[in-house]
């Protein structure tokens, strides 16, 4: 079985307080349940969220002493501004895919420039609680090749 690192940022412990027509209507913990109940015997999931840059970085850092196989990363607003974040990222060597909720493109315009997903294996935005689903299944498919 395969240990996943799910990190989340900024604000996405309030993402039942946000607006549900771009983020959908899950909480945090919904999507986290939705994920251990649909992946029971091929992943095994360790969730993060915090509001601190440096507390992603040091979890990005540490993801492959600690044992995981790969990383899910969902930056929030440092996908945009975190250079530290794009820095951990690189150095990482796990197979790693970032994620977003909202469609990014459809966003504001600072929004389209996303830093850090240019160190990853690649991104999904978009899909609400499916991006991440989606992000699963690519990532267990990167790990079994």
């Amino acid at each position: 079985m395969k240990k996943i690192l799910v990190v989340n940022g900024p604000n996405l412990n309030l993402l039942h307080k946000r607006d549900s027509s771009i983020y959908g209507s899950l909480s945090l913990e919904g999507i986290c349940e939705i994920l251990t109940n649909k992946f029971v015997g091929k992943a095994e999931f360790s969730f993060r969220q915090t509001n601190l840059e440096g507390e992603v970085v040091d979890l990005i850092n540490y993801a492959e002493e600690d044992g995981f196989n790969g990383l899910i990363i969902n930056p929030g607003g440092f996908a945009h501004t975190s250079v530290i974040i794009r820095d951990a990222l690189e150095l990482c060597r796990l197979p790693k895919i970032e994620v977003h909720l909202s469609n990014l493109a459809q966003r504001e315009e600072f929004r389209h420039v996303m830093i850090t997903a240019a160190k990853c294996d690649g991104y999904i935005s978009g899909l609400k609680e499916y991006s991440y689903i989606a992000a699963v299944y690519a990532l267990l498919e990167m790990l079994s090749d």
